[in-house]
């Protein structure tokens, strides 16, 4: 028997109903369930061969969790190794080397120095930074929010630099981006699951939160495809299997403006009823693909490109190393 399990938090909707529609596919030999802990024990399997996380994000206990499930077999989505080492500066360093337009955009030091910190530890940072250059690189209206995500919690709208300057006094030991403002004709957040599954979803975020998805926009055939191509691509460099990214359109150009957000919104009050079923049905096909291509015991994780790349650059290396030292060695003894 195969078993999926579902790791969640406050959320009913989602979990629940994602149960449901697993169970009520009757597929030979594949169960899903709320996942059950009452102990965990270094490098003992978990008895889940598929995880569905939706909190470890919030709960250091459960990432750790997740990590040595994952190391005896399990299949997590999202892998909570990529998950602890991804954030939002890294994903927009990786959109401009893939070919994906994202806002102009800064990371910047905490305004308080972190904890068991001094001045003496910044011995590498000028200070103060070269805020003449980072404002006309960026350019105002901008946007200053948290670098590692968090919703719309400390996010700011700033117009000039004074209110840069009082509204960074705010964010304390936060870690702030700064990015361009796109003033979008059409915006757009899509669902993306398994790296291959995406729903297109007309979004507008100066609407108040419950009413977001209530927008008119209508893209074309060409326009979907456009963006369909882009979320595809990003998710399969970054490996999220369930994730969603936001899409501006700027005179024709589709700008990706969040897609770090690897527990993405999916309660049925938020999304809407079509939305939601999609999202069900679809993780529900997913978790079930990967259920059935579970080999225990074998890292059963999704690694992006990005990280395939690097290991199989290494590996490489590593590869004509031995070469040259064989035929070094053959030649010393010849």
């Amino acid at each position: 028997m195969k078993k999926i399990g579902i790791l969640f938090g406050q959320e009913r909707t989602f979990p629940m109903a994602f149960i449901e529609c697993v169970n009520g596919r009757n597929t030979p030999d594949i169960i899903a369930e709320p996942v059950h802990i009452d102990k965990v024990i270094q490098g003992a399997a978990a008895e889940y061969d598929v995880i569905v996380d939706r909190i470890s994000h919030d709960v250091p206990f459960y990432r750790s969790y997740l990590k040595n499930a994952a190391i005896c077999g399990t299949a997590v989505i999202n892998n909570p190794f990529w998950g602890s080492a991804d954030e939002k500066f890294f994903n927009n360093c990786l959109a401009t080397r893939i070919g994906v337009p994202v806002p102009k955009t800064v990371i910047l030091p905490s305004f308080e120095l972190p904890p068991d910190t001094s001045p003496e530890s910044f011995a590498n940072l000028v200070y103060p930074l070269n805020w003449e250059k980072i404002f006309e690189y960026v350019g105002f209206p901008a946007y200053m929010k948290p670098f590692s995500g968090g919703g719309w919690k400390h996010v700011y709208k700033l117009h000039n630099k004074e209110e840069f300057f009082h509204n960074h006094r705010e964010t304390g030991q936060l870690v702030m981006l700064l990015q361009e403002e796109i003033v979008f004709e059409e915006y757009y957040r899509c669902y993306c699951i398994g790296g291959k599954y995406v729903h297109i979803m007309p979004y507008e975020p100066r609407n108040p939160h419950h009413l977001r998805y209530n927008s008119t926009f209508k893209p074309t055939p060409d326009r979907l495809h456009q963006m369909e191509e882009l979320v595809i691509r990003i998710n399969q460099y970054l490996g999220y299997d369930f994730n969603t990214v936001e899409l501006a359109i700027r005179d024709g150009v589709p700008y990706a403006i969040d897609f770090c957000n690897p527990v993405p919104d999916a309660d049925r009050p938020s999304v809407g009823d079509d939305n939601f079923e999609w999202v069900v049905d679809t993780a529900a096909t997913y978790a079930i693909e990967r259920a059935l291509s579970h080999e225990p015991g074998k890292d059963n994780l999704t690694w992006g490109e990005y990280t395939r790349r690097s290991i199989n650059r290494e590996y490489i290396g590593e590869m004509m190393n031995e070469k040259l030292e064989t035929e070094s060695l053959a030649m010393l003894t010849s």
